[in-house]
């Protein structure tokens, strides 16, 4: 999803699947750059990126395979035993908001950035995607657009829910952006980037123009605060070891024991 652009969210995503290489391999596709999407019988477990610009907009290509993609995951859950799961991140949720239409997609009235606390909702507390991440927890958040509003209508037919939000802005009478959501037993996502390391964030705040804005915007105390962020182990570094690794290593015992049932049988 990142359409060519430098990152570092793909190095931080393939080092914590890498972690899993005794159990599975992987393949990246293109979705933006080459209109790629992968065939959906033939992987398990997919991770859906973030990526710049708007969610509102396309080529007209791309974005219409990727929600067919979306569409042909959904369907063969319903129409399998053998499960495939799905994590969608940052730019990858507001599509898949978008696409199933949980609520609306609005531009910020300013960017949201830096190492922010994540609000568990009361579904998210149980919600194996946070398990052993506390409440709050903290995360890298970086996005323009936000999902707001959600419609209870569609949360209802589809049996999605809102698993988390974020903080809590008593100064302000913005609504609380959605975070979090199970669209599905198999199918979850996150506004924020569960996949950001100290070293991810530290490169992205050493770029001039990301100091002198940040600065600008929130003042030296706060940019001295998300510097300290980077180093303590209950924040992203937490995350970072939790999250996504909750979400494969459910999606892996899953798959192995269809297949050890299928075995039997």
């Amino acid at each position: 999803m990142y359409d060519g652009e430098p990152n570092q969210g793909m190095r931080c995503i393939q080092e914590i699947v890498g972690r899993f290489q005794k159990h599975i391999s992987f393949r990246v596709f293109d979705v933006r750059g080459k209109s790629e999407v992968p065939d959906v019988q033939d992987f398990d477990l997919f991770i859906s990126t973030g990526g710049p610009g708007s969610p509102l907009e396309g080529n007209g290509e791309w974005e219409l395979k990727y929600f067919d993609f979306l569409d042909q995951v959904w369907i063969w859950n319903q129409n399998h035993n053998q499960k495939k799961f799905l994590l969608l991140i940052c730019h990858s949720f507001q599509m898949a908001c978008k696409h199933f239409g949980l609520g609306d997609i609005t531009k910020r009235k300013s960017t949201s950035f830096g190492v922010m606390t994540i609000h568990k909702t009361e579904e998210g507390l149980l919600d194996p995607l946070f398990y052993n991440l506390d409440n709050p927890f903290w995360a890298v958040d970086s996005r323009d657009y936000q999902v707001i509003r959600p419609e209870k209508r569609k949360f209802k037919q589809l049996g999605a829910k809102i698993i988390a939000l974020e903080k809590i802005r008593n100064h302000v009478e913005y609504e609380r952006a959605l975070m979090g959501i199970r669209f599905s037993d198999e199918i979850v996502g996150t506004q924020f980037h569960p996949e950001a390391d100290a070293i991810s964030f530290l490169e992205h705040l050493k770029k001039p123009e990301v100091k002198e804005k940040i600065i600008a915007v929130k003042g030296k105390a706060k940019f001295r605060d998300m510097i300290e962020h980077l180093v303590d182990e209950d924040k992203i570094v937490r995350t970072n070891q939790v999250l996504i690794p909750n979400f494969l290593e459910r999606g892996i015992k899953a798959v192995n024991t269809y297949r050890k049932k299928k075995i039997l049988i």
